[in-house]
This record gives structure tokens, sequence and C-alpha cells, in this order.
């Protein structure tokens, strides 16, 4: 794994140098007016990437990339992506980051920013200190194309960049990892744009002075994406704190929750949903059994026997319980109706309510199957754990009685099928800095902070 971090860094670090001389043979010419702006703006990112916030999983988050990008459009040719090389390899000596660690964030930062301007030259965008910035934002095919171009290509290229090498470092598919770590932050990517263009027109019309006057409004930026960051984070504990709490009850079912969320991703994956409601399936399978903490359920959980009518029909009512508790929570109130519903059957057989087919929600019928393969493919006292032919078995023959037949019919002919047998994968954890900007990854067995 050692040896394929470094090619990957290497591989990096050369098409940084390749990228850097396309932008000077395409733009050779550069002034003494963009050399200041190159070394003002590349000053204000140092003092952005030196102001690191946590992020979840032990990354880490900047705002750098915004006068990084102010900077290209001051300066868009070859001194862009050199000072912004420089600026990092400062940032990174200051910080005292591995060398590997500190080489690649140089390489995969220069790299995008070469690759942005390049866009950005190559689709008529000029400097701002030639128009003022007021006439350059009418004309969209001079400056607002170029620069939506530019933003593209920049974050693109730097959380591809960082997903392949965290994807290297964990064995794991960089689609998946970039998706996991890069779409919740689009939105924020997004709104960020206008500040970029709010510090070049600052830079423009008032010099180095109103530049750095934007220092401010900038700190207030990076606060909301530190609490932001923070919120997904406590948000994220909280939940498991829960679940922790429910499952101590019952030792049979330790970590049933967690793994009933995994399956639940890798089937909704297999059925084509998109990622923000994969995400959504995941967080409903990891509270679908949060009623269980009531006290009620206690003396059942606990119970070694087999259940009497009464206690079953007692443990019947968590899915209800775990949607009532769940709608208290205002973000979480449109997985009140998946999780009253877990218990459904296709054929209307199930629990609390008997709903049938399509009436019965798609996530609720996603955990039906992801909790069938839990309990099948887990130790109980009564019986030792099934295999994946088992499973497939139970599928079938419980196809459009328990199970939904157009999604059983999906899981067992997708190749993510065999992936709901093997050990769960952890989640990729970054170390490193993004902000919605990404420059840096976990490259564990390098070795780090």
């Amino acid at each position: 794994m050692r040896i394929k971090i470094q090619q990957y860094v290497g591989i990096n670090c050369l098409l940084a140098l390749l990228a850097v001389f396309a932008l000077y043979a395409y733009r050779p010419e550069m002034s003494f007016a963009h050399i200041g702006g190159a070394l003002w703006l590349s000053g204000l990112g140092i003092l952005a990437q030196m102001m690191l916030f946590s992020l979840p999983q032990g990354g880490g988050g900047t705002i750098a990339f915004i006068p990084f990008l102010a900077l290209v459009l001051v300066a868009p040719h070859w001194t862009s992506a050199v000072s912004v090389g420089l600026a990092y390899v400062v940032a990174e000596g200051l910080s005292r980051r591995p060398l590997i660690k500190a080489v690649f964030n140089v390489a995969q930062m220069s790299l995008a920013i070469a690759l942005g301007t390049l866009c950005y030259l190559a689709f008529g965008g000029e400097s701002v200190l030639s128009a003022p910035i007021e006439e350059l934002a009418y004309d969209a095919t001079g400056f607002g194309i170029p620069f939506l171009l530019l933003t593209v290509v920049f974050f693109a290229t730097n959380t591809l960049s960082v997903s392949g090498a965290i994807a290297v470092s964990e064995g794991k598919s960089t689609l998946r990892v970039w998706r996991k770590n890069t779409l919740h932050s689009l939105v924020y990517d997004i709104l960020a744009a206008p500040v970029v263009l709010l510090l070049a027109w600052a830079f423009a019309r008032t010099g180095p002075l109103g530049a750095v006057s934007l220092a401010i409004p900038l700190l207030g930026v990076r606060q909301l994406y530190s609490t932001t960051a923070k919120l997904e984070q406590v948000n994220q504990d909280l939940l498991q704190l829960m679940v922790k709490a429910i499952e101590a009850r019952d030792p049979y079912t330790s970590g049933h929750s967690q793994r009933v969320a995994h399956y639940s991703k890798i089937i909704a994956r297999a059925i084509g949903l998109t990622a923000r409601r994969i995400e959504r399936v995941g967080t409903a399978a990891l509270l679908h059994d949060v009623g269980k903490i009531d006290e009620k359920y206690a003396p059942i959980l606990s119970k070694p026997d087999k259940l009497t009518p009464d206690e079953w029909a007692i443990m019947q009512t968590h899915p209800i319980r775990s949607a009532e508790l769940v709608s208290t929570v205002s973000n979480l109130r449109d997985l009140v109706a998946p999780l009253r519903h877990h218990h459904e059957n296709w054929d209307g057989s199930g629990y609390p309510d008997g709903l049938a087919g399509e009436d019965i929600p798609l996530e609720s019928r996603i955990i039906m199957f992801a909790d069938t393969i839990d309990a099948m493919t887990t130790d109980r006292p009564y019986r030792q754990a099934r295999g994946e032919s088992d499973v497939r078995s139970e599928f079938i023959r419980q196809r459009a009685r328990q199970f939904d037949p157009t999604i059983c019919d999906r899981l067992l002919a997708s190749p993510l099928w065999s992936l709901l047998f093997v050990p769960e994968q952890r989640d990729p954890t970054p170390i490193t800095t993004r902000a919605v900007l990404v420059t840096s990854a976990r490259l564990r067995k390098v070795g780090g902070r």
C-alpha cells in the first residue's frame, strides 16, 4: 500500500508540472501588476490555510480556495499556479505536515489551479485588472462561462484527486469515496462563488488593502463551514449514542442497527437511488429500532426464552414507538413513515398497519431486506449464522410475499449483491483540508499526525 500511495503522489506531481508548463506555453507573458496580485492573494491564501478547523472523522477544513480562485481572476496565467504552489509549500512547512502529505497537497492544488486557469483562458477569460469586473460580469461568454468552467474544473480536479488518494489508501472505489466526501458540500461550494468574485472585485478596485479588508467576511465564511461541520458531527454522534444505548439491552443484537444501515445503503445503491436518498435510507435504517429504548421493551429484550403472545404483541408496537420518537426531531420527520412501516410485508401480512405493495414506503421495503440479511447472517442462541446461498433462497421464496419483487429481482442481479456478504468496510476518513475544499488525504500507511 505504501508503494501505491507513493506512486499516486508521484503521478500527481508529474501531472501538476505538465499542467503548469502547458499554462506557461499558452500564456507566457506577465506583468508586475499580476505579480503583485499573486503575492497579496497567495499570502491571504496562506493565512486561510493556517486557520484549519476540525471536520468529522478527523479531517480539517479551510477556505484557502477563495483567495486562490480570486488570484486566477486577477492573474490568469502561469504565475497563479506557481504562486499557489509556493503558498502551499509555506503553509505545509508551517503546519509541519508529513512530507508525503505536504508534497501531495502542493501537487494536487497546483494541478487544480493550473487546469482551471487553462480552461478560463481557453474560453476567453481575462484579468479583472484589464476591465472593470462590473462590465465583465455582463459578458457571459467573456467572463461568466469562463469563471464557471474555472470553478467546476478546479473543484472537480481537487476532489477527485483527493478521493483517489483516499481510495488507494483504503482500497476502495474512487467514485464511492468522492460521493461520500463531496456531495454534501456542493451547496457550500456554490455559495462560495460570489465571495470569490467579491474578493477579486475588491482587489481590482481598491488594491491590496481592499482585499485585506475582506478578511472579516472571510472569517465569517470560515465560521459557517466550521459550525456546519460540528453540527453534522454532533448529529451523527447523538444518533450513534442512541443506537448503542438500545442495543446494550440485547447482547444478541449488538451492532445490528449499524449493519442494517450498511446493508440498506448497498441495496439502495443497487436499485439506483440518488446519493442523497441513499444517505437518508441509511439514517432510517440506523434508527429503525430506536423505539426499543422505551422501558416497556427492556424485560422482553432480555428474556432468553420464547415470547408469549402478549409479549410478541408488545414487541410489534416498537415501529410505532420509533416513529413517535423520531417525529420529535425536525430534520428527521421525513423518516417517520419509513420507520413506522419497516415491518410491513409486500402482501399486507406485516405490522403495525398491514400496508401492502407500493403503499409501503420505499425506504421501509429496503430496510426489510437489510434486516432479514442481518438476522440470517449473524449467530443466534437457537441457530448458527447462514450464508449467501441461504439468504438468496429466502429472498426468492418470500418474493412478492414478504419482499418487494422488483427490488428482489434487481438486488439479486446486481453486482453489488456480493458486497452484502463481506466484512463491513469503514467509511473513508480524510486526514486533511477541505472546506469544502479537500487538500490532503488519509495516507495512513505512510504515517501522519
